[in-house]
Protein backbone atom coordinates (compact mmCIF):
# COMPACT_ATOMS: atom_id res chain seq x y z
CA UNK A 1 0.00 0.00 0.00
CA UNK A 2 2.04 2.89 -1.11
CA UNK A 3 0.79 5.85 1.85
CA UNK A 4 3.26 8.49 -0.28
CA UNK A 5 0.40 11.04 -0.84
CA UNK A 6 -0.03 11.69 3.09
CA UNK A 7 3.27 13.55 2.28
CA UNK A 8 1.16 16.54 0.99
CA UNK A 9 -0.13 18.83 3.36
CA UNK A 10 -3.91 18.41 2.03
CA UNK A 11 -3.67 14.91 3.00
CA UNK A 12 -2.47 15.12 6.06
CA UNK A 13 -5.04 17.80 7.04
CA UNK A 14 -7.87 16.08 5.88
CA UNK A 15 -6.55 13.04 7.64
CA UNK A 16 -6.53 15.16 11.27
CA UNK A 17 -9.75 16.60 10.79
CA UNK A 18 -11.53 13.27 10.08
CA UNK A 19 -9.78 11.67 13.14
CA UNK A 20 -10.97 14.73 15.36
CA UNK A 21 -14.37 14.59 13.72
CA UNK A 22 -14.48 10.76 14.31
CA UNK A 23 -13.96 11.44 18.02
CA UNK A 24 -16.79 14.02 18.31
CA UNK A 25 -19.39 12.75 16.37
CA UNK A 26 -20.68 9.85 18.50
CA UNK A 27 -19.78 11.50 21.58
CA UNK A 28 -22.73 13.70 20.56
CA UNK A 29 -24.41 10.81 19.10
CA UNK A 30 -24.68 8.27 22.04
CA UNK A 31 -27.19 10.59 23.57
CA UNK A 32 -29.12 10.87 20.58
CA UNK A 33 -29.12 7.42 20.12
CA UNK A 34 -30.22 7.03 24.01
CA UNK A 35 -33.19 9.85 23.29
CA UNK A 36 -34.18 7.89 20.44
CA UNK A 37 -33.55 11.08 17.96
CA UNK A 38 -31.18 9.18 15.80
CA UNK A 39 -32.29 10.94 12.59
CA UNK A 40 -31.78 13.92 13.86
CA UNK A 41 -28.36 14.32 12.52
CA UNK A 42 -29.91 14.28 8.76
CA UNK A 43 -32.67 16.76 9.61
CA UNK A 44 -30.10 19.16 10.57
CA UNK A 45 -27.67 18.30 7.91
CA UNK A 46 -30.74 19.92 5.52
CA UNK A 47 -30.77 22.91 7.60
CA UNK A 48 -27.19 23.44 7.33
CA UNK A 49 -27.82 23.30 3.22
CA UNK A 50 -29.82 26.75 3.51
CA UNK A 51 -26.90 27.88 5.82
CA UNK A 52 -24.51 27.28 3.25
CA UNK A 53 -26.63 28.63 0.87
CA UNK A 54 -26.35 32.32 3.25
CA UNK A 55 -22.85 32.26 3.19
CA UNK A 56 -22.91 31.84 -0.48
CA UNK A 57 -25.27 34.60 -0.84
CA UNK A 58 -23.30 36.95 1.70
CA UNK A 59 -20.02 36.36 0.44
CA UNK A 60 -18.74 35.02 3.70
CA UNK A 61 -17.61 31.69 5.18
CA UNK A 62 -20.34 29.06 4.86
CA UNK A 63 -19.17 27.58 7.44
CA UNK A 64 -20.07 29.76 10.16
CA UNK A 65 -23.42 30.76 8.48
CA UNK A 66 -24.58 27.39 8.62
CA UNK A 67 -23.47 27.09 12.41
CA UNK A 68 -25.89 29.64 13.04
CA UNK A 69 -28.10 28.26 11.24
CA UNK A 70 -28.36 25.03 12.75
CA UNK A 71 -28.45 26.18 15.77
CA UNK A 72 -31.28 27.86 14.93
CA UNK A 73 -32.73 25.13 13.36
CA UNK A 74 -31.88 22.37 15.99
CA UNK A 75 -33.24 25.24 18.82
CA UNK A 76 -36.55 25.01 17.04
CA UNK A 77 -36.99 21.37 17.18
CA UNK A 78 -36.07 21.09 20.52
CA UNK A 79 -38.57 24.00 21.22
CA UNK A 80 -41.51 22.16 18.87
CA UNK A 81 -40.19 18.90 20.67
CA UNK A 82 -40.50 19.86 24.42
CA UNK A 83 -43.93 21.61 23.95
CA UNK A 84 -45.72 18.98 22.29
CA UNK A 85 -47.03 21.08 19.40
CA UNK A 86 -46.39 18.28 16.88
CA UNK A 87 -44.40 14.96 17.31
CA UNK A 88 -40.60 14.66 17.13
CA UNK A 89 -41.12 12.53 13.94
CA UNK A 90 -43.26 15.54 12.27
CA UNK A 91 -40.49 17.94 13.85
CA UNK A 92 -37.80 16.39 11.86
CA UNK A 93 -39.74 16.18 8.75
CA UNK A 94 -40.30 19.62 8.97
CA UNK A 95 -36.39 20.41 8.96
CA UNK A 96 -36.01 18.07 6.16
CA UNK A 97 -38.30 19.71 3.72
CA UNK A 98 -37.86 23.16 4.98
CA UNK A 99 -33.82 23.05 4.99
CA UNK A 100 -33.27 21.45 1.71
CA UNK A 101 -36.02 23.31 -0.24
CA UNK A 102 -34.58 26.69 1.17
CA UNK A 103 -30.95 25.51 0.61
CA UNK A 104 -31.80 24.80 -3.14
CA UNK A 105 -33.71 27.89 -3.75
CA UNK A 106 -30.95 29.85 -1.76
CA UNK A 107 -27.93 28.39 -3.71
CA UNK A 108 -30.02 28.73 -7.33
CA UNK A 109 -29.81 32.36 -6.08
CA UNK A 110 -26.02 32.61 -5.89
CA UNK A 111 -24.16 33.64 -8.90
CA UNK A 112 -21.05 31.53 -9.89
CA UNK A 113 -21.89 28.40 -7.36
CA UNK A 114 -21.51 25.52 -9.37
CA UNK A 115 -22.86 22.09 -8.76
CA UNK A 116 -19.86 20.81 -7.77
CA UNK A 117 -19.30 23.53 -4.86
CA UNK A 118 -23.06 22.28 -3.76
CA UNK A 119 -22.03 18.20 -3.95
CA UNK A 120 -18.19 18.77 -1.94
CA UNK A 121 -21.08 19.74 1.14
CA UNK A 122 -23.65 17.52 -0.15
CA UNK A 123 -21.19 14.15 0.22
CA UNK A 124 -17.84 16.38 1.73
CA UNK A 125 -14.50 17.38 0.66
CA UNK A 126 -12.21 16.32 2.91
CA UNK A 127 -8.99 16.72 0.51
CA UNK A 128 -10.43 20.40 -0.28
CA UNK A 129 -9.59 21.23 3.51
CA UNK A 130 -7.77 24.48 4.30
CA UNK A 131 -5.46 25.32 7.34
CA UNK A 132 -8.40 27.71 8.39
CA UNK A 133 -10.60 24.95 8.37
CA UNK A 134 -8.72 22.54 10.16
CA UNK A 135 -8.38 24.75 12.97
CA UNK A 136 -12.44 25.54 12.67
CA UNK A 137 -12.91 21.84 12.96
CA UNK A 138 -10.35 21.41 15.97
CA UNK A 139 -11.85 24.48 18.14
CA UNK A 140 -15.39 22.99 17.86
CA UNK A 141 -14.76 19.52 17.89
CA UNK A 142 -12.42 19.47 20.66
CA UNK A 143 -15.51 22.52 22.32
CA UNK A 144 -18.15 19.76 21.60
CA UNK A 145 -16.08 16.40 22.98
CA UNK A 146 -15.35 18.34 26.42
CA UNK A 147 -18.78 19.47 26.60
CA UNK A 148 -19.74 15.48 26.18
CA UNK A 149 -17.82 14.15 28.40
CA UNK A 150 -17.78 16.87 30.97
CA UNK A 151 -21.75 16.73 31.39
CA UNK A 152 -21.83 13.02 31.19
CA UNK A 153 -23.74 12.06 33.90
CA UNK A 154 -26.52 14.75 33.51
CA UNK A 155 -26.93 14.47 29.92
CA UNK A 156 -27.56 10.79 30.66
CA UNK A 157 -30.00 11.35 33.25
CA UNK A 158 -31.95 13.45 30.37
CA UNK A 159 -31.55 10.98 27.75
CA UNK A 160 -32.97 7.81 30.12
CA UNK A 161 -35.87 10.36 31.86
CA UNK A 162 -36.30 13.23 31.66
CA UNK A 163 -39.38 13.53 34.07
CA UNK A 164 -36.75 11.65 36.76
CA UNK A 165 -33.93 14.33 36.43
CA UNK A 166 -36.31 16.74 36.61
CA UNK A 167 -37.43 15.26 39.89
CA UNK A 168 -34.03 15.35 40.73
CA UNK A 169 -33.43 18.96 40.07
CA UNK A 170 -31.01 18.62 37.04
CA UNK A 171 -31.51 21.43 34.81
CA UNK A 172 -33.21 19.34 31.68
CA UNK A 173 -34.52 22.04 29.75
CA UNK A 174 -30.81 23.81 29.08
CA UNK A 175 -29.48 20.68 28.87
CA UNK A 176 -31.68 19.10 26.36
CA UNK A 177 -30.85 22.87 24.57
CA UNK A 178 -27.01 22.31 24.73
CA UNK A 179 -27.51 19.06 23.13
CA UNK A 180 -29.55 20.03 20.20
CA UNK A 181 -26.93 23.14 20.17
CA UNK A 182 -24.02 20.76 20.37
CA UNK A 183 -25.78 18.54 17.56
CA UNK A 184 -26.17 21.15 15.15
CA UNK A 185 -22.55 22.34 15.52
CA UNK A 186 -21.20 18.56 14.94
CA UNK A 187 -22.82 18.10 11.74
CA UNK A 188 -21.60 21.49 10.68
CA UNK A 189 -17.96 20.43 11.51
CA UNK A 190 -18.37 16.97 10.15
CA UNK A 191 -19.86 18.74 6.43
CA UNK A 192 -16.62 19.10 5.50
CA UNK A 193 -15.48 15.37 6.60
CA UNK A 194 -18.61 13.07 5.33
CA UNK A 195 -21.39 15.98 3.91
CA UNK A 196 -24.37 16.95 5.12
CA UNK A 197 -26.11 14.02 4.18
CA UNK A 198 -24.08 11.30 5.63
CA UNK A 199 -23.27 13.07 8.84
CA UNK A 200 -26.12 10.76 10.82
CA UNK A 201 -24.16 8.22 9.65
CA UNK A 202 -20.96 9.22 12.00
CA UNK A 203 -23.63 9.76 14.65
CA UNK A 204 -24.81 6.73 14.87
CA UNK A 205 -23.40 4.03 13.37
CA UNK A 206 -20.44 3.52 16.19
CA UNK A 207 -22.83 3.83 19.13
CA UNK A 208 -24.78 0.87 17.53
CA UNK A 209 -21.66 -1.06 17.03
CA UNK A 210 -20.71 -0.88 20.56
CA UNK A 211 -24.04 -1.47 21.74
CA UNK A 212 -24.31 -4.81 20.65
CA UNK A 213 -21.87 -5.94 23.32
CA UNK A 214 -20.98 -3.29 25.90
CA UNK A 215 -22.82 -3.18 29.57
CA UNK A 216 -22.47 0.17 30.44
CA UNK A 217 -23.08 3.98 28.93
CA UNK A 218 -19.54 4.75 30.03
CA UNK A 219 -17.59 2.02 27.90
CA UNK A 220 -20.33 2.55 25.20
CA UNK A 221 -19.23 5.92 25.14
CA UNK A 222 -15.67 6.06 25.09
CA UNK A 223 -15.95 2.93 23.09
CA UNK A 224 -17.78 4.60 19.94
CA UNK A 225 -15.75 7.30 20.17
CA UNK A 226 -12.42 4.92 19.55
CA UNK A 227 -14.36 3.39 16.58
CA UNK A 228 -15.75 6.96 14.98
CA UNK A 229 -11.27 7.46 15.36
CA UNK A 230 -10.86 4.05 13.45
CA UNK A 231 -13.36 4.96 10.97
CA UNK A 232 -12.57 7.92 9.72
CA UNK A 233 -8.85 7.45 9.88
CA UNK A 234 -9.06 3.93 7.93
CA UNK A 235 -11.60 5.86 5.52
CA UNK A 236 -9.52 8.39 4.59
CA UNK A 237 -6.49 6.35 4.73
CA UNK A 238 -8.12 4.18 1.93
CA UNK A 239 -9.51 6.93 -0.03
CA UNK A 240 -6.37 8.33 -0.81
CA UNK A 241 -4.73 5.40 -1.81
CA UNK A 242 -7.43 4.33 -3.91
CA UNK A 243 -8.35 7.76 -4.86
CA UNK A 244 -12.13 7.37 -3.86
CA UNK A 245 -14.34 9.97 -2.19
CA UNK A 246 -13.18 10.37 1.75
CA UNK A 247 -16.39 10.69 3.01
CA UNK A 248 -18.07 7.93 1.56
CA UNK A 249 -15.61 5.89 2.65
CA UNK A 250 -15.61 6.78 5.95
CA UNK A 251 -19.30 5.97 6.19
CA UNK A 252 -18.91 2.90 4.63
CA UNK A 253 -15.56 1.44 7.10
CA UNK A 254 -18.20 2.55 10.03
CA UNK A 255 -20.84 -0.06 8.41
CA UNK A 256 -18.19 -2.77 7.92
CA UNK A 257 -16.98 -2.42 11.25
CA UNK A 258 -20.66 -2.34 12.27
CA UNK A 259 -21.14 -6.02 9.96
CA UNK A 260 -17.89 -7.36 11.71
CA UNK A 261 -19.01 -6.96 15.11
CA UNK A 262 -22.57 -7.97 14.57
CA UNK A 263 -20.96 -11.08 13.26
CA UNK A 264 -18.22 -11.67 15.66
CA UNK A 265 -21.31 -11.21 18.71
CA UNK A 266 -23.16 -13.69 16.98
CA UNK A 267 -20.56 -16.52 16.58
CA UNK A 268 -19.62 -16.01 20.35
CA UNK A 269 -22.71 -16.12 21.54
CA UNK A 270 -23.36 -19.64 19.28
CA UNK A 271 -20.63 -21.01 20.55
CA UNK A 272 -21.37 -20.58 24.37
CA UNK A 273 -24.75 -22.02 23.41
CA UNK A 274 -23.28 -24.94 21.67
CA UNK A 275 -20.03 -25.73 24.28
CA UNK A 276 -21.63 -24.59 27.77
CA UNK A 277 -23.86 -26.82 29.53
CA UNK A 278 -27.27 -25.90 29.57
CA UNK A 279 -28.09 -24.47 33.32
CA UNK A 280 -31.46 -25.52 35.12
CA UNK A 281 -33.30 -22.47 35.13
CA UNK A 282 -34.11 -21.46 39.33
CA UNK A 283 -36.59 -19.12 40.46
CA UNK A 284 -33.55 -16.99 42.01
CA UNK A 285 -32.23 -16.74 38.96
CA UNK A 286 -31.55 -13.08 37.87
CA UNK A 287 -31.56 -11.49 34.03
CA UNK A 288 -28.84 -9.64 32.83
CA UNK A 289 -28.84 -5.64 34.04
CA UNK A 290 -30.51 -3.79 31.44
CA UNK A 291 -27.92 -1.05 28.98
CA UNK A 292 -27.79 2.20 31.20
CA UNK A 293 -30.57 1.56 33.58
CA UNK A 294 -28.69 3.72 36.75
CA UNK A 295 -27.43 7.09 36.35
CA UNK A 296 -24.51 6.32 38.42
CA UNK A 297 -23.20 4.31 35.60
CA UNK A 298 -23.15 7.32 33.69
CA UNK A 299 -20.04 8.69 36.05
Amino acid sequence: MDLSIFGYDFMMRALIGALIIGVAAPSVGVFLVQKRMALIGDGIGHVALTGVAVGFLMGTSPVWTAVVVTIVGAVAIELIRERGKASGDVALALLFYGGIAGGVVLIGMSAGKSNATLMSYLFGSLVTTSAEDLRTIAILGALVTVLMVVLRPWLFAVSQDEEYAKVSGVPVRFLNMLLAVTTAVTVTVAMRAVGLLLISALLVVPVATMQQFARGFTVTMFGAMGLGVVAAGSGVVVAGVGDLPPGAMIVLMALGLFVLVAVVTAVVKLARRTLLPTRPATVAATAPEPLDCHLDKAA
